[in-house]
């Protein structure tokens, strides 16, 4: 262990300041510092979710980002909420699979009050039939007491909400909405005893300071279950420019928040297979415990018997 694997053991996380040294170590020393830091919190146990697309585009939000914003013009399919017997065709093909979570994501600012009661009927339909594998999890928009408090009673357990990057950095990548507005999504989830995850995308133009300020907010909100997204440029949004981040980058930016948040299960989600490319079993070497398998929302990514040769390869053993 090196001496920031202790810091961050013994404060629960480096402070800004010594996150700022941290930057500056060799990856053959800040890789196992964070892979140490893993192991004391999870050893060699990991996690694994899959999502389904289960409202595409249309999005009334102007995030610079993403392919479904209907401001910009990524050419993607278009449709409305998936019926029930689609969304159960989905998950049954995955019930073979140790994978632990399903998150059905939905475009838009928020799902309606409609579509909220049809997705919890499908919920309640899964528990009354025993079927607790995968658990259901929601990536939803910006839903109110109301929803929150009907699709919790249906027997979802994870809310998943994204910040994106953090506070300061946030108008740079949406206007239509606040971080704040998002952040309150996220503590009325908490309120309605929800597990949370959330998150964020790295390669938009932040600094190494905005990535630290927002572990640090992430932090400071108790968050643990955070997902961290990689920017695929899509063609047709202001983003298209950008360059792909370099593996190295990436793995750097899951080590740091592995010493920012150490006991936060850290799960490499969108851009895995682009950015991470022939490096991706060393985001556990990174400090993640957690990951995504199958396809994105409107990219592929990567196949789940794939993911599970390389964690047997690893030695790593996945919580179902």
């Amino acid at each position: 262990m090196t001496a920031y694997t202790h810091l961050a053991l013994e404060q629960n996380g480096l402070t800004c300041e010594q996150a700022q040294e941290l930057l500056h170590l060799p990856e053959a020393e800040l890789l196992p510092s964070a892979t140490a830091l893993r192991e004391h919190f999870f050893g060699n146990k990991v996690e694994a979710c899959y999502i389904i697309n289960a409202k595409s585009g249309n999005c009334n939000m102007n995030c610079k980002f993403c392919s479904q914003s209907g401001f910009n013009t990524t050419d993607i399919e278009h449709y409305p909420l998936k019926s029930s017997d689609d969304l159960a065709a989905i998950v049954e093909s995955w019930e073979p699979y140790p994978v632990g979570r399903c998150g059905i994501v939905t475009s838009g600012g928020a799902l309606t009050d409609a579509d909220v009661e049809k997705l919890a009927q499908f919920i309640e339909a899964r528990v009354a039939a025993g079927k607790t594998h995968p658990q259901i999890c929601g990536s939803l928009g910006r839903l109110k007491h109301h929803a929150l408090e009907r699709l919790k009673a249906a027997g979802m357990t994870r809310l998943h909400h994204n910040l994106e990057t953090n506070e300061s950095f946030y108008p740079s990548v949406c206007t239509t909405q606040q971080w704040r507005d998002r952040l309150d999504t996220v503590h009325q989830a908490i309120e309605h005893g929800l597990s949370v995850c959330c998150g964020g995308l790295f390669g938009l133009g932040e600094t190494w300071e905005d990535r630290i300020s927002f572990a640090i907010e992430l932090r400071s909100e108790g968050i643990r279950n955070i997902p961290m997204n990689f920017l695929i440029p899509h063609p047709g949004t202001p983003m298209a420019g950008r360059p792909i981040m370099p593996p190295e980058e990436a793995l750097r930016i899951i080590a740091l928040f592995r010493h920012l948040i150490p006991d936060a299960t850290l799960r490499i989600c969108g851009g895995r297979v682009s950015v991470l490319k022939e490096r991706q079993r060393d985001m556990f070497a990174a400090g993640a415990n957690a990951f995504m398998t199958g396809n994105y929302l409107t990219v592929a990514g990567a196949a789940v018997e794939q993911d599970l040769a390389m964690l047997r390869d690893l030695g790593l053993e996945i919580v179902p």
